[in-house]
């Protein structure tokens, strides 16, 4: 299934499975294609599944430089171009659910519909203990491996935990596209960062998965799956606390009468 193309420079690999409306799929940090297996296996039989490896990440090539995650979601939007796709439903975790509002961001024309799993706007948006785990993890590379290929790619990647993203939350107010904004109650997200982001968006809605961690896409792939796949499938309508309350309730009413 893998085919690649050239962005910037840099080779990347991507694989498509199925039909019918486009569905972008965005791994995370030092992640491949491969950890959204449940997914492809899910959304296949009704969307044109459409997933990469990012760049200096799985089967696609390294770049020079620093890594962002910016050129990351350019990477995206540059494949949904190659591929000449419709504006596309996107589903994004972790790294991948930043780079999922960054396309909102920077390229809204090739967006439908976001969701966006456990993504921060900055180092700060996850616990203290996470960002403390993700430096020792970078610490106990051996030098001798600190040299190799694998090595050097590692390292890039797990950095980028440390120094990004860095975005301005009044920058998500130019997400138009529908956005369903998901973490799980024992996330490495703070949960109050996660609440920022949903209120900076437009026309966002809010899932929070009971009892779960940033694992909910691997460890319970038939709850995430169907809410992500309610959200793309049915039409956005943005609610009213108090009007849309009134109307339930004299509904609910009339009924007992």
């Amino acid at each position: 299934m893998g085919k690649t193309f050239t962005h910037e420079g840099v080779r990347l690999y991507y694989e498509i499975y199925g039909s019918g409306e486009p569905l972008l799929l965005i791994h995370g940090n030092g992640a491949s294609i491969a950890s959204f297996g449940a997914q492809i296996d899910y959304f296949r039989r009704h969307y044109r599944v459409i997933a990469m490896d990012s760049r200096d990440q799985g089967k696609s090539a390294d770049s020079t430089g620093k890594l962002t995650y910016e050129q990351m979601a350019d990477d995206q939007e540059a494949l949904l171009d190659y591929l000449k796709s419709p504006p596309a439903n996107v589903l994004g975790w972790s790294d991948g659910g930043i780079e999922a509002l960054l396309l909102g961001i920077r390229h809204p024309a090739n967006v439908r519909k976001i969701a966006s799993m456990a993504a921060n706007l900055d180092p700060k948006g996850a616990y203290p203990e996470v960002i403390a785990m993700a430096k020792s993890q970078l610490d106990s590379i051996p030098v001798s491996v600190r040299q190799t290929a694998e090595g050097k790619r590692e390292l890039k990647v797990g950095q980028l935990v440390l120094d990004e993203p860095h975005i301005d939350p009044g920058s998500l107010a130019k997400i138009m596209a529908p956005t369903l904004i998901l973490a799980s109650d024992h996330d490495l997200i703070i949960d109050e960062h996660t609440l920022l982001i949903y209120h900076r968006i437009p026309n966002s809605q809010l899932c929070i998965f009971p009892n779960a961690t940033h694992m909910v896409p691997y460890d319970d792939p038939e709850l995430f799956n169907t809410t992500v796949d309610r959200f793309f499938r049915t039409a956005f309508v943005k609610k009213d606390r108090v009007k849309d309350f009134l109307k339930s309730y004299q509904a609910m009413g009339n009924s007992q009468q």
